[in-house]
């Protein structure tokens, strides 16, 4: 039987107690018998002593069990809840259930390390929640004014060298407009934007794509508009430039529409400001636009009085004062001298600065402040989570550092056979592809014949396509969005290569259309679910009747079709259906016990249910298979 790490108690009940105190020469402890101990309640994580003083046992009798499951821990070793839930259940006693990660926090216990993957709104009462300001990120193509729209939204000229109201970079700008506040990531472009979703971290609100009217949509256009539909976030689109004179903003919807971001004014959900960085023309629009959005499609909430969760934007080293990192909190509210766990490090905060440069108390959700007090650099992405103490922070890096460590070497998380894993989980029910290819035409034909063998129940889901050599902001995305990369007649450098490896993402190269087709659709046919079919195995015809006991009667039969094997039966009476559905109980070749029967030869059949056969009655019998299924191209 598998062993449960559920928490709950063991399916085989409570065993035998632990060795007594004085059966070895080990320090004497008071040993608990499981009967006189009620459900234990055990934090997020734990050391080996304390799990041991805890339930009441000998420390060497939770070693003893760690080994069993292949753990080699001392004493002090920090084991996660999971793992102490199963060595409490295997001692015979009873584990109380888990507890929500906010109440557990509030006792002074470590998240678990599933809940630090992500900012989860539902640990707190709808009550608690109170409306934050929308987090918005900027991307689109070079040179189409990213920077001067900013800087316009902010109506300062950071960008021609001039230090305005946003005197130091710290990666995030907070704006009031009608007296709400809105918050824009600073962070250049949508490679930045993934690796913070590669890493579970889910910062943005909503996206604002901009596209400059004198140029159209171009490449990177298309690629941060693919990131943002990955990362499920609503787009607004700023048509920047109008005021130039060969603006063309009729031929920039078009050409969006095409690329399936349909604006409203073309009956689509997707609005659409003209905008003029360089002129102001349209900011204010641009930010009503923005609250509507939040409004109808996000509402944004967070609790301002839990304990603080955020994202980091970016982060250095300072040689003057240490690990720097530019922290959004999401929500809770972090406050100086607080003790935080970000990524792999943790420290206490030392000092807060806000996007000025001056010395905070603290900050609520929805605002950017520098951070100062941790012992290392965290990444960009990496989600920062304000713990009881520092042994509850030890405690999170310790199960963290170990969950890292034990994870099975090419556990990648998009290949096709992690995707067939997930299919066979019921996890997923679409194949997400990234497709790059040398020229613009291959695109065209792969598309086409990637549709050939769609259906209505699994689908191949293309998150992204462009020509060129495959790049690391592909890798960046097929890691996000656990897809998979395919090039066609074009390669992928030896450092791309390595940061693929490294995030565990499949990339297929082919250079023939057919055998690419071929092995999606492979694919797709793993998604299928099986499909139960009824095979008629062979039918007998009864020529004799004999009587077994009071009630058994067992039919002489002659196997006229087929083979009768031991499975379903049908019974049929002068060509009608008698009975619909039954079971063979015995099949017999005169005294013998036997599998099956052939055409051509006699044998004694018994029903389960059934009894009252007839001579000339016709046992049909069958059995149920489990058949693969192929998409219909």
């Amino acid at each position: 039987m598998a062993r449960s790490r559920s928490g709950t108690r063991n399916s085989r009940g409570p065993r035998k107690p632990p060795r007594r105190p004085g059966d070895s020469g080990e320090a004497t402890v008071k040993t608990l018998d499981p009967t006189e101990r009620g459900a234990i309640e055990i934090p997020a994580s734990i050391t080996v002593k304390e799990l041991a003083d805890l339930v009441g046992v000998n420390p060497a009798d939770v070693i003893r069990e760690l080994i069993k499951s292949g753990i080699f821990a001392n004493i002090n070793q920090v084991i996660d809840r999971d793992t102490a839930s199963l060595v409490t259940s295997d001692l015979g006693y009873e584990v109380a259930e888990a507890k929500p990660v906010e109440a557990a926090e509030s006792n002074g216990a470590a998240p678990s390390q599933a809940a630090t993957k992500e900012v989860l709104y539902e640990e707190d009462d709808a009550a608690d929640l109170q409306p934050r300001a929308p987090i918005v990120t900027v991307m689109g193509h070079v040179d189409h004014g990213k920077t001067s729209l900013l800087d316009a939204i902010r109506s300062t000229t950071v960008a021609a060298g001039e230090r305005g109201g946003i005197t130091q970079h710290i990666g995030a700008s907070e704006v009031t407009h009608d007296k709400r506040r809105i918050v824009f990531l600073d962070t250049p472009g949508h490679e930045a934007f993934t690796q913070m979703r590669a890493r579970g971290a889910k910062v943005t609100d909503i996206a604002v794509i901009v596209v400059a009217a004198d140029d159209g949509v171009m490449p990177q256009t298309l690629e941060a508009i693919d990131h943002a539909r990955a990362a499920r976030v609503p787009i607004v689109v700023a048509l920047n430039k109008i005021d130039k004179a060969d603006a063309n903003p009729d031929r920039v919807k078009t050409e969006l529409s095409e690329h399936g971001v349909v604006i409203e004014e073309y009956g689509g959900d997707v609005p659409l400001v003209p905008v003029s960085a360089r002129m102001g023309t349209g900011i204010k629009d641009l930010l009503e636009t923005i609250l509507v959005t939040s409004d109808a499609l996000v509402d944004p909430k967070a609790n301002p009085k839990r304990p603080a969760i955020g994202t980091v934007v970016e982060a250095e080293l300072d040689k003057g004062r240490g690990a720097v990192a530019t922290i959004l909190v999401q929500t809770g509210t972090l406050r100086v001298g607080d003790i935080v766990v970000v990524g792999d490090t943790y420290g206490r905060v030392r000092a807060l600065e806000n996007g000025a440069g001056q010395r905070v108390a603290k900050a609520g959700p929805a605002s950017a402040v520098v951070l100062l007090g941790l012992a290392e650099v965290p990444a960009a992405g990496d989600v920062l989570r304000a713990v009881p103490d520092e042994k509850t922070a030890r405690g999170m890096i310790d199960v963290r550092k170990a969950a890292v460590s034990a994870r099975p070497e090419g556990s990648g998380r998009a290949t096709l056979e992690d995707l067939y894993r997930q299919i066979q989980a019921g996890q997923t029910k679409e194949l997400r592809v990234i497709i790059k290819a040398d020229v613009q035409g291959s695109l065209g034909a792969i598309q086409h014949a990637l549709e050939q063998i769609q259906s209505d129940e699994v689908r191949i889901n293309v998150l992204h396509e462009g020509t060129g050599d495959i790049s690391d902001n592909d890798i960046q995305l097929a890691s996000a969005s656990d897809a998979v990369v395919i090039g066609f007649n074009t390669k992928i450098d030896a450092a791309t290569r390595r940061t693929a490896e490294s995030e565990g993402v499949d990339v297929r190269l082919y250079d023939i259309i057919y055998r690419l087709t071929e092995e999606m659709q492979a694919a797709l046919n793993g998604m299928l679910e099986p499909e139960e079919v009824t095979v008629t195995e062979g039918r007998a015809e009864v020529r004799q009747l004999f009587k077994v006991g009071k009630t058994q009667v067992i039919a002489g039969c002659s196997v006229t079709e087929g083979r009768i094997v031991r499975g379903g039966a049908r019974v049929y009476r002068g060509g009608k259906l008698l009975v619909e559905e039954d079971r063979i109980e015995s099949l017999r070749r005169f005294r013998d016990d036997v599998r099956e029967v052939a055409t051509g030869f006699e044998c004694g059949i018994s029903l389960v249910t059934f009894q009252d056969f007839q001579e000339g009655d016709i046992i049909e019998c069958f059995t149920r298979q489990m058949v693969s299924r192929v998409v219909q191209g």
